[in-house]
């Protein structure tokens, strides 16, 4: 009844416009308030303090900022055409230039939104200049810049493993596989659906075209190299690879590409701390809120009622795919894995389900929520970019979404394809 009285308050409080972060500090307030009385407040504000300056956190911060740095620098530009002339020669091939381009940047960024902002900015008027209708533009770079939920150096993951006290370095290995079926099954369905539309392709393909471009970006090509080659050999940790990536990205930005100056280096640390601070204020208040839900053994409830209603493990998998889907229509994926992940939790250990294993489960269902409607942070961000209304750009998305759907139930229900990997290097 607690949990659901939270949850109430908190709909309420977003339904009437209460920024998420806002709405999760005053219910958690509300409730410390009813319970324990004023002599609480003190320490609520040492919560808050501490729930945001966890180590692991400032990885955060200098993912989104190498992703910004990345845009300012060409960097971005760079990828995007060395992915046009390996692919680009299909039908549908900028299409699948988008996709191939957000998983390349996802490598760098960690960011959903900032991938479709950064990429989105170019690919989606070079598509509707090619003849592209505007939703399908928005669509495909939408689907596509979700992809960074699961590809290493995922910030969601990152929340992930801070809050269920998991291994960061062993859910990068983990979506990489997910990751790369995902990128590969969206490919397909932009090229049929391309060839059913009659959509254009791009220049041939050629070799010389290949190798200019090979050139170019071989430089971008070195920061997921860095990065997690970095962080997978155990050379540093995730939090000194997003130091190095940022290092990186000034460095190839400044005396390779020589495009980076102060002016554009101000504006990408404007963006990287505006983004920034959206996270961090959701990633304290909700540890408020964590810290309530605690005290009086929300968690513990939740995971005893569950199990005495089925000790099937699939059952519960479809359960808790079922619950995040829905949270997931109207809550940012970072304040839906701060606010449930810990609740949760229990119930994940005591039915077996390795940790690792369903916070891909988590990061997919969310990622399908950066694309569904009322909040769907992401499909806005590509329909602002492309003038597209959102209910058109979903009638085309619903493909898309399908596909990310489909991935979703590979990695919930045989775990082989997150985990192989990770069984392999560091089990």
């Amino acid at each position: 009844m607690t949990i659901l009285l939270l949850l109430l308050g908190l709909f309420v409080l977003i339904a009437i416009d209460v920024p998420i972060g806002v709405a999760l500090g005053v219910v958690a307030l509300a409730a410390i308030l009813g319970s324990d009385g004023f002599s609480e407040l003190p320490n609520a504000a040492l919560v808050l303090y501490d729930g945001a300056t966890g180590f692991a956190l400032i990885t955060i911060p200098l993912f989104i900022l190498a992703g910004a740095i990345m845009n300012a620098s060409g960097i971005s530009r760079r990828l995007i055409a060395l992915t046009s002339s390996l692919i680009g020669f299909v039908r549908g091939g900028l299409a699948m230039v988008t996709i191939g381009a957000s998983m390349f940047f996802a490598e760098v960024s960690g960011s959903a939104v900032a991938g479709v902002a950064a990429l989105g900015s170019i690919l989606i008027p070079a598509m509707i200049r090619k003849g592209y209708p505007a939703p399908f533009a928005a669509a495909v770079t939408s689907s596509a810049s979700t992809l960074a939920v699961i590809i290493p150096p995922a910030i969601p993951m990152i929340l992930y493993a801070v809050m269920a006290g998991s291994s960061v370095v062993e859910l990068f290995v983990a979506g990489i596989i997910p990751g790369i079926i995902g990128g590969l099954l969206l490919m397909a369905t932009a090229y049929v659906m391309s060839v059913r539309r009659g959509y254009p392709a791009e220049e041939a393909f050629q070799l010389r075209r290949v190798w200019k471009a090979l050139k170019e970006a071989g430089w971008a090509l070195l920061l997921p190299a860095i990065i997690l080659g970095g962080i997978f050999s155990g050379w540093c940790t995730a939090t000194e690879g997003a130091g190095l990536a940022v290092l990186a990205a000034v460095f190839i930005g400044v005396f390779i590409y020589r495009e980076l100056n102060l002016k554009s280096l101000r504006e990408a640390m404007i963006e990287g701390g505006s983004q920034t601070a959206v996270v961090m204020i959701l990633v304290a208040t909700s540890a408020l809120l964590g810290e309530y839900l605690t005290s009086v053994q929300a968690p513990q409830h939740v995971a005893q009622a569950l199990t005495d209603l089925t000790d099937r493990r699939w059952v519960i998998l479809a359960l808790l795919n079922a619950f995040f889907l829905f949270i997931g229509f109207f809550m940012h994926s970072a304040a839906a894995i701060i606010l449930v992940v810990p609740i949760v939790m229990p119930l994940v250990n005591a039915v077996g389900i390795d940790p690792v294993h369903f916070g891909l489960i988590v990061t997919l269902n969310l990622g399908i929520g950066q694309q569904t409607p009322p909040v769907a942070s992401v499909l806005v961000t590509a329909c602002s970019v492309a003038k597209a209304d959102i209910w058109e750009v979903s009638k085309v998305n619903i493909y898309f979404i399908a596909v990310l759907f489909f991935v979703l139930m590979l990695v919930t229900y045989i775990p082989a394809i997150p985990l192989f990997l990770v069984e392999v290097f560091y089990r």
